[in-house]
C-alpha cells in the first residue's frame, strides 16, 4: 500500500504563491509516475501538472519531482485557482505487478481577491 500526504495549502491573496508537496511512503516496489489534480465546489476534478500540464496553468505552475516526492509550485495564484489540490501517485506494489494508482487526502488552497 501507498500513503500519500500532502502539505503546503492555505489561503493567499490574488497574485501570491504557494508550494505544495506530497510524500509517498509505504510497502510498494517503485513509484512510477506523481502528479496533481485539484477539484473545485461544483467542478470536475481536472489535471494540474503530470505528463502535461492543465491548459489554465499557463507557464504559472511547476512541477518537480525528487524520487519519492513530489511538488507544486504555484505563483501568480487567482481565486479560479481556489480549489482542493489533490496528489497522485501510480505505483509498483511489486516488480512483477500493476501500475495501481493513489490518492492523498487534498490540501485547500484558498486565493482571495
Amino acid at each position: 500500500q501507498v500513503q500519500l500526504v500532502e502539505s503546503g495549502g492555505g489561503l493567499v491573496q490574488a497574485g501570491g504563491s504557494l508550494r505544495l508537496s506530497c510524500a509517498a511512503s509505504g510497502n510498494f516496489f517503485a513509484i512510477i509516475g506523481m502528479g496533481w489534480y485539484r477539484q473545485a465546489p461544483g467542478k470536475q476534478r481536472e489535471l494540474v501538472a503530470g505528463a502535461e500540464y492543465g491548459d489554465f496553468v499557463k507557464g504559472r505552475f511547476t512541477m518537480t519531482r525528487d524520487e519519492n516526492s513530489v511538488y507544486l509550485q504555484m505563483n501568480n495564484l487567482q481565486p479560479e485557482d481556489t480549489a482542493v489540490y489533490y496528489c497522485a501517485a501510480e505505483a509498483l506494489l511489486d516488480r512483477d505487478g500493476s501500475p495501481v494508482e493513489y490518492w492523498g487526502q487534498g490540501t485547500l488552497v484558498t486565493v482571495s481577491s
